[in-house]
């Protein structure tokens, strides 16, 4: 599918940079998807097929771009890269919605999907000894950054399951470590971790509606647990779409489960975006 390079800046002058797809041809503008990878990803990783499966299959558009500090976006003076603030993010996707709006091609419109609860996650990620060591770690690294010192930073996977890393999970490693050639950076600032932990969007879940939600969850994921986002989807409110798929956190993004993903999300897209 054609696409083009794009950027834009931030409401905080960050600029940020990705790739507007678009049908091979079409008449008139387009709704368009705005996409961002996940944690502490770059477009490189793949994410660009669901944006030429989409654009192939469906008249609409869709602009992703790396978020602020990671790929070939920009981080703010003075800000460490590869930190991840959930409430900068969430402000970014304001921006590129907005810079979206701005394209001749485009008819606004816009679709959500959470990620539920950082307290959980950090929770069952860590084992206690780990969870104290990063709790001290996370004070120590508040004392450097008001000494104006560099901030801590901590990998993001490892090769060893169980490490103390942003990532500890096994399938994380494999899902992250091929992409390094590309660009990818294995580490990102300690506090994006803390951050993580105070991150509590599911809170908020059922003022989505009455904008529709789709919610794929993966049965065997140790990234995102399934049962917590479960619990998330139960309590937004219609109308809303569940899609259960069998694998670990990465699988959604190869092989069978990509297929059977993207044509459930191909389908809602239709019926809600078009």
């Amino acid at each position: 599918m054609p696409f083009r390079d794009i950027k834009f800046r931030t409401s905080d002058g960050v600029t940020l940079r990705g790739w507007f797809f678009t049908p091979e041809s079409f008449i008139g503008k387009l709704p368009c998807l705005v996409m961002a990878p996940g944690y502490a990803a770059i477009i490189k990783m793949g994410i660009s097929a669901s944006a030429e499966y989409f654009t192939s299959k469906l008249r609409m558009s869709c602009l992703m771009y790396d978020n602020r500090g990671f790929g070939s976006s920009d981080v703010r003076e003075g800000a460490p890269k590869r930190e991840i603030i959930p409430h900068l993010q969430i402000s970014d996707y304001s921006d590129a919605i907005t810079y979206a709006q701005s394209l001749p091609e485009v008819d606004p419109n816009r679709i959500g999907v959470p990620f539920t609860s950082g307290w959980e996650n950090f929770n069952r990620t860590y084992r206690p000894e780990q969870i104290a060591a990063l709790s001290k770690a996370f004070q120590e690294d508040r004392l450097d950054r008001a000494a104006e010192k560099e901030p801590r930073r901590i990998a993001v996977v490892d090769e060893k399951p169980g490490s103390l890393v942003a990532m500890p999970q096994e399938d994380s490693y494999a899902g992250y470590q091929s992409f390094w050639s590309m660009g990818l950076e294995n580490d990102i600032t300690l506090k994006s971790v803390e951050a993580l932990r105070s991150y509590e969007p599911g809170a908020a879940i059922h003022r989505i509606s009455p904008t529709p939600l789709l919610m794929s969850i993966m049965d065997n994921d140790g990234v995102t647990p399934h049962d917590v986002a479960l619990e998330a989807f139960n309590r937004a409110r219609e109308p809303k779409q569940l899609k259960i798929l069998h694998g670990g956190h990465f699988d959604p993004y190869i092989g069978e489960s990509f297929e059977s993903n993207i044509a459930t999300q191909t389908k809602f897209l239709e019926k809600w975006l078009l």
